[in-house]
C-alpha cells in the first residue's frame, strides 16, 4: 500500500476521531455533497465520519494504488483472481462486459430461460432448490426479496446436509407435482449430492423411474449428471470465470426464473448491468461502488472498527445479510496480500437483521456498547403494497435509528428530558448516566424507489463491485476461498468414523468428542 497516500489518511481519520459526528451533520453542504446517485440507487454518506478532506485523501489512496488500473483489468477478463488462475467475468452474464471468445453466455441464458419458461407452464406446483453457499444464498435471497413477482411454481430451498432441512420442506409436499433443481457445478459437493440422493429417493417412492423426468441440474459434469440420472437436455453449465458467490446471474439463478419468469429475470440483469456501466465509467468522486469501498476501508482500517452490521428496513430483504456474509467475508476474509505477504487489516466481521427487528435486539449495543459497530440501512420510498401507515413507521424508524446512532443524547439531554416528564432531582441523578447515548456512531444509507427485480440487481451489483474496491486497495485476491477448504478436508476424513469406523489417529481433544458422541448414541 502506498506509504504516503496511507500516512494522509491515517492523519484525516486522526482529525476527524476528535469531531463528533453531531457537528459534521450541522453542515448541510457538507451532508449534500456526501450524497450520490446512479442506476436508481441513492448512497447517502453523511452520516459518516467524513468530509472534504478525508474523500480526498481516500480518493487519493485510490488512485495511488492503481484502482482505476485494476478495474479496467477486472472488465477487460484478465486472470486477476490469481491463486487459480482465472478471469472474473460475472458481470459478462448480465451484459456488463464481453465474455471470453466462446462462451455463449445469451445462448445459455436463452436456454435456461426457455426450460424456465416451460417449468412455469407445466403441471409442477413446487420447486425444490437444492445446493449450498452460492448456489443457495442467492437464487434464495432474491426469491425472497421479489416474493410479490413470484407468480410461477412455489420456491423452497435446502442447503443443509442436516437432515432436518430436506425432511421440514418436503413435508407437505406432492412428489408428483414437485420437481428438482440440484446445483453444484462439479457435482461432487458434499452437502448438495447427500440432500439430492434423498430428495430423488423421495420421488422415486412415488413415481418410480418416471421421477428422474422432474430433475434439472445446474453444472459443468454432465457425466455426473446423467449417472445420477439426470437427462443432459436439463442440465445447465456456466464457466470458470463465475464464482460462486458471483453466480446468481447464471443458471444458479434458473430456480429463481422459474419463480419470477424470464422477462423479470432479464430485468434482474439489466439492473445490475446499469450498476456496472457506472462503475466501469464514472470518476471515482462520482462512483457509488468506489464511494461504498473507500467508507468501507475507511472505517475498518482507519478507524479501526472491526464489525458493520447491514439493516435493511424491507422485509423481504430479510436474506441479504446472509447474502453479504458470504459475499464480503468470504471474498475479503483473507490475511495475506495477492503477494502472498501478510496484510495488517482485511475485511470486517458483517452481520445484521431486518429492520425493526433488529432495533428490539442488538441494537442496544449498537447505541451503547463499548465498541462502535458502523450501519448500513437500506430503505425503499415507495413499498410493493400499500397498507396503512405501515411504510410511513418504517421509513421514520430508519431514518430516526441513523439520526440516533449519529448525535446520541448528552448527559444534560438526558437531565433535562427527565425533568420534564417529572423525575424527582434524587432519580434524575440516579438514572440519568442511563439513558445518555454517546452517538458517533456512523451509518450509511442505501435509498431506492421500490424494491422490483431492476432495483434488487443494481443493489447487488453495488456491493460486489464495493468488495472489489477493498480487496483491490488492500492487495488481497478477493475472488478464491481457500479458508473454506481445509474443514471440508478434515470432514471426509471423519465421515467413516461418524459412520461406525475405527476412531484411529485423531488429536486427543476430537477422539474425546468422538467417544462422547458414541456414548450419547450408541
Amino acid at each position: 500500500m502506498s506509504s504516503a497516500a496511507w500516512d494522509r489518511v491515517k492523519a484525516e481519520a486522526a482529525r476527524l476521531k476528535a469531531v463528533h459526528l453531531r457537528a459534521l451533520i450541522a453542515d448541510g453542504a457538507r451532508c449534500q455533497a456526501l450524497q450520490r446517485t446512479a442506476a436508481g440507487i441513492t448512497l447517502d454518506l453523511s452520516r459518516e465520519k467524513l468530509d472534504a478532506g478525508a474523500m480526498e485523501a481516500l480518493l487519493g489512496l485510490a488512485e495511488a494504488q492503481g484502482l482505476p488500473a485494476m478495474r479496467a483489468a477486472l472488465f477487460s477478463g484478465a486472470p486477476i483472481n490469481a491463486t487459480e488462475g482465472r478471469a472474473v467475468l460475472h458481470m459478462a452474464l448480465r451484459g456488463g462486459a464481453t465474455p471470453p471468445d466462446g462462451d455463449d453466455v445469451e445462448g445459455t441464458l436463452s436456454r435456461m430461460l426457455a426450460y424456465a419458461e416451460d417449468m412455469r407452464r407445466g403441471p409442477m406446483t413446487d420447486v425444490i432448490n437444492i445446493g449450498i453457499g452460492g448456489s443457495d444464498l442467492g437464487p434464495a435471497m432474491a426469491a425472497r426479496a421479489l416474493r410479490p413477482d413470484c407468480d410461477g411454481p412455489r420456491l423452497h430451498f435446502v442447503s443443509n446436509v442436516d437432515g432436518a432441512h430436506l425432511t421440514d420442506t418436503i413435508a407437505g409436499l406432492d412428489p408428483a407435482r414437485t420437481a428438482l433443481v440440484v446445483v453444484s457445478k462439479t457435482f461432487t459437493t458434499q452437502e448438495t449430492m447427500a440432500n439430492a440422493a434423498s430428495a430423488r429417493d423421495w420421488l422415486e417412492a412415488q413415481n418410480g423411474p418416471a421421477a428422474h423426468r422432474q430433475i434439472a441440474a445446474v453444472s459443468t459434469n454432465i457425466p455426473a449428471c446423467t449417472d445420477f440420472g439426470i437427462d443432459p437436455a436439463r442440465v445447465f453449465g456456466f464457466w470458470d470465470w463465475v464464482g460462486g458467490r458471483y453466480s446468481l446471474w447464471s443458471s444458479v439463478g434458473l430456480s429463481l426464473a422459474i419463480g419470477i419468469g424470464a422477462l423479470r429475470f432479464r430485468e434482474m440483469l439489466a439492473g445490475a448491468a446499469a450498476m456496472d456501466a457506472h462503475f466501469r465509467e464514472a470518476p471515482l468522486a462520482e462512483n457509488l461502488p468506489v464511494l461504498l469501498g473507500l467508507t468501507g476501508l475507511w472505517r475498518r482500517s482507519a478507524l479501526g472498527m472491526q464489525a458493520r452490521a447491514v439493516i435493511p428496513y424491507d422485509q423481504r430483504l430479510e436474506r441479504l445479510p446472509a447474502y453479504l456474509q458470504q459475499l464480503d467475508m468470504e471474498s475479503n476474509g483473507k490475511g495475506v496480500r495477492s503477494d502472498g505477504q501478510p496484510v495488517a487489516t482485511t475485511g470486517p466481521i458483517l452481520f445484521g437483521e431486518p429492520g425493526t427487528n433488529a432495533q428490539h435486539s442488538f441494537f442496544q449495543l449498537l447505541h451503547q456498547g463499548t465498541d462502535p459497530v458502523p450501519v448500513e440501512f437500506l430503505l425503499a420510498a415507495r413499498p410493493r403494497e400499500t397498507l396503512g401507515a405501515h411504510h410511513a413507521a418504517l421509513m421514520a424508524n430508519c431514518l430516526a435509528q441513523g439520526q440516533a446512532l449519529a448525535a446520541g443524547r448528552t448527559q444534560a439531554e438526558a437531565r433535562q428530558m427527565m425533568a420534564e416528564v417529572g423525575f424527582a432531582p434524587a432519580e434524575i441523578a440516579r438514572l440519568a448516566p442511563h439513558r445518555c447515548f454517546p452517538g458517533d456512531r456512523p451509518s450509511t444509507t442505501v435509498l431506492y424507489e421500490t424494491l422490483d427485480p431492476r432495483t434488487l440487481g443494481a443493489i447487488l451489483a453495488l456491493y460486489e463491485h464495493r468488495v472489489f474496491v477493498e480487496g483491490a486497495i488492500w492487495g488481497i485476491n478477493s475472488f478464491d476461498q481457500w479458508g473454506v477448504e481445509l474443514g471440508k478436508e478434515l470432514a471426509r476424513s471423519l465421515m467413516p468414523i461418524m459412520q461406525g469406523g475405527a476412531a484411529d489417529g485423531l488429536d486427543p481433544a476430537t477422539a474425546g468428542l468422538v467417544a462422547r458422541l458414541r456414548e450419547l448414541a450408541p
